[in-house]
């Protein structure tokens, strides 16, 4: 075990997210998931082994949201607090749209941890988006990186297709072959994938080709029990119930009995947010089609947050609608409730006590359920519940022993499980006691905490720290680079110098001129000895720095000062001999013998072919080789340590010398730089591009030029007006 104390970020970007009242309900990426990142932020920050927690998200202003989302830094406690960074402007939208500025997020993420000088020991993605964000930190920091997806996108692929929905609508409303990606790509860099379920792990993440090779652990999400206390402590005389608490009973009182004509009859309970595969539509029809069970009980459906359906998401839309047409189909008035709004805070766990005290049922109707959240609370409120036989609610079942789990496609055995519990008062006594004693017992964010920091402890002590600091000038280049703020990198073939190179003379002039204020550097897939070399045949005087062999190498001034300190952050988890030896029978690869070889660097060359890449990425990962694979111009492949890449050599100079990203000019023309061109950093891609970068059209701060080698970054130069700003 470990003795130091551990500083975890986590991450949650797609934005609303408070510590207190929270939106749970108020569109379709408002789940379960915001008050477990919450939960569980807060229960970590209670232990000693645990220095400070901070949950980053997404930093909102828009008067259609709270202003709470638009504070940057929210204090919940003396060791938590939520960081709010902005990316893709101020505007809330839906998560499938925060994927084209996830560079930018991680970028400015960067720079907030530069400023507060504490490198993280653990990040944390919640989600795929966040585990992108999370998996790009800690190659960049050298730190453990751990992964909860919550709901997957081959689950939700599969859905949608069996709903009828073509996958190329699917695809271009949730970008779900990009999340899929992103999800195989969390798989196979995570040191750890945090379930909580067993099924989870084995049909889930089962689907994935990647599956096999992270570790899992399950840990069950926890319960704040005070909140969620059993409804009999209301009854007794020595139970004291705050001013704000007795006022959300009455509140959620006064909304039911307004809807009933029977209020006195048991009620039967459900809360989620209005989506399809929620199936609130199932559970509707079972108590319409059941006229028995319609005499015995009233029906409260709690369906998020609404104010005019008409402005909803179309999936949210279509869910209210339909609830509001079965309504009237089956002349449902007077028996059941659909209230627009409620407290989280407050007025949900009433309802639970309300809906035990009247001796009702919980019921979840969703067609799939990687955990349930709101049945654990039902339980422990003393609430019996009916829940799908699928994923989260089978584990609950099995340690609680708190109702039945029942196929939800199947009306009639919904209707048949809640008449079951609420006609057999024993049944209804032992799964309410059961729920209460064994919640308490299985489901606590304590003993989540608890779990999770063993595991932690682990993957950390198997890590190797290599702490990025910032550079102690001590010779030439170091005073000059020190000195600067502002640096153009440009990659060499293609870019700074071609088959024309009309401009190149004019634009290493301009370079001269202002040597004051801005550095220059080059970032290329050739070696250190092929790169000056061409430099010299062309007449480029010596870079400030040269970032050699795809991102593996750094050299600092005149005299090529190696960076020991990049070395060092890479060699991490590279074994260069035994990638040499997995991939030594594939035939259509020929090992380049040009001097090229490095380290840090294996090159090939390679004709392009349909599955050759997937052939390599399977035999590396299938024997858990850590790696970065980088094809381009559909010849060159190179493999690097998994912390290598042209793009965090700039990071990685960016935080050593404290220069801004943003004051940054980057400029390539190809595949491999790809990555180095996205995010905060200024960007250009010469006219000479190759088709592959094509795709970043549109993106912010990279701009198109239209002349050719050193003519584009001139063009870019002027485009960004970067002498100018540099020299003020």
């Amino acid at each position: 075990m470990m003795s130091r104390n551990f500083y975890i970020q986590m991450f949650s970007v797609h934005g609303l997210l408070r510590s207190e009242n929270m939106e749970l309900g108020r569109d379709a990426d408002t789940g379960g998931q915001i008050k477990y990142v919450i939960e569980l932020a807060k229960a970590l920050s209670q232990r000693e082994d645990v220095e400070k927690v901070d949950l980053f998200t997404r930093l909102i202003v828009d008067k259609r949201v709270s202003k709470d989302y638009a504070q940057p830094i929210e204090e919940v406690n003396d060791k938590f607090r939520i960081v709010r960074i902005q990316c893709g402007g101020r505007k809330y939208f839906r998560k499938e749209l925060i994927w084209p500025h996830l560079d930018e997020y991680i970028d400015k993420t960067i720079k907030f941890i530069k400023r507060q000088k504490r490198i993280p020991d653990i990040v944390h993605g919640h989600y795929p988006d966040a585990g992108y964000v999370a998996m790009q930190l800690a190659e960049i920091f050298g730190v453990p990186c751990v992964y909860t997806g919550h709901s997957l996108g081959r689950s939700k692929l599969n859905r949608l297709l069996n709903e009828g929905m073509k996958e190329k609508d699917i695809i271009k409303k949730f970008k779900i072959d990009f999340r899929i990606e992103m999800e195989e790509e969390a798989l196979k860099k995570s040191d750890l994938i945090v379930t909580s379920t067993n099924q989870e792990v084995k049909t889930q993440y089962g689907q994935y080709h990647n599956k096999n090779i992270p570790k899992y652990h399950v840990i069950p999400p926890g319960l704040d029990i005070d909140k969620f206390y059993p409804f009999y402590h209301d009854m007794l005389p020595e139970t004291t119930k705050e001013e704000v608490e007795m006022y959300a009973q009455a509140s959620v009182l006064e909304e039911l009995n307004r809807f009933f004509m029977h209020p006195d009859r048991t009620l039967i309970l459900s809360l989620c947010r209005p989506d399809k595969r929620k199936n609130i539509a199932g559970l509707i029809k079972a108590y319409g089609e059941d006229l028995e069970l319609q005499s015995m009980a009233n029906l409260a459906v709690f369906a998020g947050i609404r104010k005019d359906i008409t402005k909803m998401e179309d999936n949210e839309r279509d869910v209210l609608t339909e609830i509001l047409l079965l309504m009237d189909k089956y002349d449902l008035y007077g028996k059941i409730a659909i209230p627009k709004k409620h407290d989280f805070e407050y007025e949900v766990p009433e309802l639970y006590r309300i809906a035990a005290e009247k001796k009702g049922v919980f019921v979840n109707s969703a067609l799939t359920e990687p955990f349930g959240i709101t049945l654990i609370e039902a339980a422990a409120s003393g609430l019996p519940i009916v829940a799908p036989q699928d994923g989260g609610p089978q584990d609950i079942i099995q340690n609680c022993q708190c109702g039945i789990l029942v196929d939800t496609t199947n009306t009639k055995a919904i209707s048949d499980a809640i008449k079951r519990i609420i006609i057999d008062h024993d049944i209804w006594k032992k799964y309410s006691k059961n729920g209460i004693m064994n919640v308490r017992k299985h489901y606590t964010w304590e003993s989540h905490a608890d779990a999770y920091m063993q595991e932690i402890d682990q993957i950390a002590a198997q890590f190797e720290l290599t702490e990025m600091k910032v550079a102690v000038p001590s010779d030439a280049i170091g005073r000059r680079l020190a000195a600067l703020n502002y640096f153009i990198i440009v990659n060499i073939d293609n870019t700074l110098i071609g088959n024309n190179n009309e401009h190149l003379k004019e634009l290493l002039d301009l370079l001269n001129e202002n040597r004051e204020y801005i550095g220059f550097g080059v970032a290329t897939g050739r070696s250190i000895e092929s790169a000056t070399d061409y430099l010299t045949q062309h007449g480029v005087q010596p870079p400030d720095v040269v970032i050699s062999s795809v991102g593996s190498e750094i050299y600092y001034g005149k005299n090529l000062h190696y960076g020991k300190g990049w070395q060092t952050h890479i060699s991490a988890k590279w074994n260069r001999k035994k990638i040499m030896a997995l991939l030594n029978d594939f035939p259509f690869l020929k090992y380049q013998n040009d001097g090229t070889q490095k380290r840090f660097k294996i090159g090939f060359e390679m004709e392009p072919a349909k599955d050759r890449l997937a052939m390599i990425h399977e035999r590396l990962l299938q024997n858990k080789c850590k790696y970065t694979l980088i094809y381009s111009q559909d010849r060159y492949l190179d493999i690097l340590p998994y912390r290598a890449s042209k793009g965090k050599a700039i990071r990685y100079l960016s935080y050593k010398w404290e220069i801004p990203l943003k004051n940054f000019l980057v400029c390539g023309d190809s595949g491999n730089d790809e990555e180095m061109l996205r995010g905060e950093p200024l960007a250009a891609v010469v006219g000479n591009y190759s088709p592959e970068l094509e795709k970043l059209k549109g993106r912010k701060n990279i701009y198109f030029a239209e002349q050719k080698f050193a003519g584009g970054i001139l063009e870019a130069i002027d485009r960004y007006n970067f002498i100018e700003t540099a020299k003020k």
